[in-house]
């Protein structure tokens, strides 16, 4: 009897070990993009998902990590808090070694805690809320983006600048990062010296912002800052326009899809909006946009992103020789990175020293940068 509990003890001893990050027979290592990949902010599912499996396939072309393949899932949390946690568990379950994503604040910020809990390294390309890092719920959590801090901070002084004279309404979404962005920019702008005309709120996924757009109207606002996602900024452009509004929106990096022209169509132009430097542009990133788009891709918004949080990662592992979430993240900490979006390191929060934020303008179904 003993010899048979000593063989189970080892034999559940060795299932245990296959299961802490490497995937089935030691030959795989299970990775996931975690994101919306149904639901209204789709399109940013989209673009992770392009960029998480074209670097997977780039990783196991090249011979994989630690001469092991990576195993990609892909899990989807609608942008829901809620689903979120629930795709967190499974991820978990799973034995995953790192999570990319997810895409909304509001999504990340919870299912970090369940990342933390179970000893995976979580690296958000696009979940720009301070208080993902600012709070951080353990030393494996880290995002390849910047901040809603930074582009509040440069919104709000384009504004206070560009719109000294006019009349400037704030308006958000209620969300993590719609509110938060909204808060950070007008922050910024009151600094300036700019104090707004009115604050509203609006209940994200409904399609009519008739009474909003009133309200707008009969305070002659001039410029409607908005903190939320494309599929409402659009909306309540193109409402504004019904009503005879020239007003000018401005929002932050979730306009950066071409799903947002597709719902304003020329109402959108001239709209602004807040992203990091064009990674697109970036030389060291040139073979990898070529690639995209041979494939009929464009690398927009959160692509390159992706693909750099797979290149950190893997960089990391080849450092620590394991992938055991301490020895990754004694990497992730002590390497500058090289990847498509640029050279970083994370500092002590988990946040990359990458460059600022700057200004956008959407344009006959483009968007070109406009300040630095």
């Amino acid at each position: 009897m003993n010899r048979l509990l000593s063989l189970a003890a080892l034999m559940g001893a060795a299932i245990l070990a296959t299961g802490c990050g490497d995937g089935e027979e030691d030959n795989t290592i299970p990775v996931a993009i975690v994101g919306p990949i149904t639901g209204q902010y789709a399109s940013f599912g989209g673009q992770m998902k392009s960029g998480g499996e074209m670097a997977v396939a780039d990783i196991n072309e090249a011979g994989g990590v630690l001469g092991k393949k990576l195993d990609l899932d892909t899990g989807d949390d609608a942008c829901d808090p809620k689903q979120a946690v629930a795709v967190a568990n499974q991820m978990a379950g799973k034995g995953v070694a790192l999570v990319t994503g997810h895409h909304c604040s509001g999504s990340s910020i919870p299912a970090s805690k369940v990342y933390a809990e179970s000893d995976m390294v979580q690296i958000s390309p696009a979940s720009t809320n301070p208080a993902f890092t600012d709070n951080r719920a353990g030393p494996n959590i880290y995002r390849v983006c910047g901040r809603d801090d930074q582009q509040g901070g440069i919104a709000g002084a384009y504004l206070a600048k560009n719109f000294a004279d006019k009349n400037i309404a704030f308006v958000d979404d209620k969300t993590a990062y719609g509110k938060g962005l909204a808060e950070e920019t007008k922050k910024a702008m009151n600094a300036a010296g700019k104090t707004e005309t009115m604050s509203e709120a609006i209940t994200a996924g409904e399609r009519d912002y008739s009474a909003l757009v009133s309200k707008l109207k009969q305070a002659n606002v001039d410029v409607v800052y908005f903190g939320g996602y494309h599929t409402e900024a659009g909306l309540i452009i193109r409402q504004m326009r019904d009503q005879g509004m020239a007003t000018i929106l401005m929002g932050g990096d979730a306009l950066i899809t071409q799903e947002f022209w597709s719902i304003t169509g020329d109402a959108g132009e001239g709209t602004l909006m807040t992203f990091s430097p064009d990674p697109r542009k970036n030389p060291a990133a040139a073979e990898v946009v070529k690639r995209f788009k041979d494939k009929g891709i464009e690398p927009e918004g959160y692509v390159l992103y992706t693909y750099a949080a797979f290149q950190a990662w893997k960089q990391a592992v080849e450092k620590a020789k394991s992938t055991e979430m301490e020895a990754v993240v004694k990497a992730m900490n002590d390497t500058e990175f090289d990847t498509v979006v640029g050279k970083f390191k994370f500092n002590e929060k988990g946040d990359p020293n990458l460059p600022p934020y700057a200004v956008y303008r959407w344009s006959k179904g483009g968007y070109e940068q406009i300040s630095e």
